[in-house]
């Protein structure tokens, strides 16, 4: 694929740390953990660069510089995979200067927005207004900032969080609904019934996806489509997995 593709989003660390348990403590009700193993990958906006590349090679990321610092630390048991606990570190995320982007260089900008301070609304919508191709997946409620955008991705609780909508953005809208695939324009796409062991990173690696496919085919109903098989795919391992290239994706 020649078209190029620009990520832009802040990015953190994603570590997990699988343990095994026994016994509760006895001093206070909590579960004695004992460490088995521990990986980490990077995450956010990182993570849709890393999905994004397993499917094609023409993609650049402006993101954080002091990503590696910002990690979110997950407590999992080792055999069902249940969380424990959640820590994340609060280092300040600095704003980024937009106006130094190089948006003309690129076929379709993807906006991976985790609404921790990298991006203002004033920023997206300086993106949206000088480029015809661009991709938000946000934590922002959805308002008029995102009118000139292209489409915009988000999970079901997010788009219950930004009603009401107008109905210009509302037809811009795919929210994903976990086990039961996507929803655009009034249009269910559904998904392959599995076993779900883990949907950390799923929704980066249903964006990575989607943009991917679209900016092949100018297609969205086909990306939809595509975007909801590779997340399919990725929830069926533990951790944050990434996107394992089909053979065939004409």
């Amino acid at each position: 694929m020649n078209k190029k593709i620009l990520i832009v989003g802040e990015s953190c660390r994603d570590i997990f740390v699988y343990a095994d348990t026994e016994r509760l403590a006895p001093d206070v009700p909590v579960p004695v953990l004992k460490i088995v193993k521990q990986t980490e990958n990077p995450g956010m906006a990182k993570n849709v660069e890393r999905n994004v590349k397993a499917l094609c090679k023409s993609c650049d990321i402006i993101t954080n510089k002091n990503w590696r610092s910002i990690t979110k630390t997950r407590y999992m048991h080792e055999k069902t995979n249940h969380g424990f606990l959640r820590v994340d570190t609060n280092h300040q995320i600095p704003r980024i200067n937009v106006r130094k982007l190089p948006l003309k260089h690129y076929d379709l900008i993807a906006i991976s927005d985790y609404n921790k301070g990298f991006l203002a609304e004033d920023d997206i919508q300086y993106i949206c207004e000088r480029h015809d191709c661009v991709f938000v997946d946000t934590k922002k409620p959805v308002d008029s900032f995102l009118n000139r955008c292209t489409y915009i991705k988000i999970n079901k609780k997010e788009y219950e969080g930004s009603l009401p909508l107008s109905e210009h953005l509302k037809r811009k809208i795919i929210f994903t609904k976990g086990e039961h695939g996507a929803e655009f324009n009034g249009t269910h796409y559904p998904t392959e019934k599995i076993e779900v062991k883990d949907s950390s990173g799923a929704g980066d690696s249903f964006f990575a996806a989607l943009i991917v496919r679209y900016v092949e085919t100018r297609d969205i109903k086909e990306a939809i489509r595509f975007a909801n098989m590779c997340a399919t795919q990725v929830v069926q391992h533990k951790g944050v997995s990434v996107i394992q290239k089909p053979k065939k994706t004409k």
